[in-house]
């Protein structure tokens, strides 16, 4: 692209790309030259609106992370309605995407990284501790509203469903779970919590 040319939403285009690169060659073809030659823009426009590669990275990640908010208050929502089975499928499916994977592994290979996003309040794995939190709020609410036991352990069902599902899906060279495997990992997870 040539020099002075206006890029208009350089962030979400910049992001677009990063996703791209990471769906396409994974977390360690991860560079600012690769994500600025996919965007399709001069390497200075990443340095334009990010201090370096690892801001844009933990910008990156916390754009991930509000997506996960977003899913978390759906969630929260549906609470009430429909099978507490099904919603929980749906929100392990939609939350371990194969752009979220991507992420978790990044989140793995760069230790300065998960440093970063500690520091600044989002803690050292955020899409796994904003869905973590996503799905104790979801069981905490169909508790309130008597539909799983009222003894039931959420700090210990939340992460389990968590550690249980992201297995499922990880290393799956594209091609997700069917929603069927998903279901009996979570059904069976809340078999003694369910009336």
């Amino acid at each position: 692209m040539p020099t002075g040319v206006p890029v208009r939403n350089a962030r979400d285009q910049l992001f677009d790309a990063a996703e791209r690169v990471l769906l396409r060659d994974g977390p360690s073809a991860l560079t600012s030259r690769s994500v600025t030659t996919e965007a399709g823009v001069a390497k200075g426009v990443l340095h334009r609106h990010f201090t370096d590669f690892d801001a844009f990275l933990a910008e990156l990640v916390l754009d991930r992370v509000e997506h996960v908010g977003r899913q978390a208050a759906d969630l929260q929502d549906g609470a009430g309605a429909g099978s507490v089975v099904d919603n929980l499928t749906r929100a392990l499916t939609d939350l371990f995407g194969p752009v979220a994977l991507e992420i978790i592994g990044l989140l793995m290979s760069r230790n300065e990284l998960r440093a970063q996003l500690s520091e600044s309040g989002a803690g050292r794995l955020p899409v796994i501790g904003q869905g973590t939190a996503m799905i104790a709020a979801y069981l905490n609410a169909e508790r309130d509203l008597g539909r799983i036991a009222a003894d039931a352990d959420i700090r210990a069902l939340a992460p389990t469903l968590i550690g249980a599902g992201h297995l499922l899906f990880a290393g799956r060279e594209g091609s997700p779970p069917e929603a069927d495997e998903v279901r009996n990992i979570v059904a069976t997870v809340l078999t003694s919590v369910l009336p």
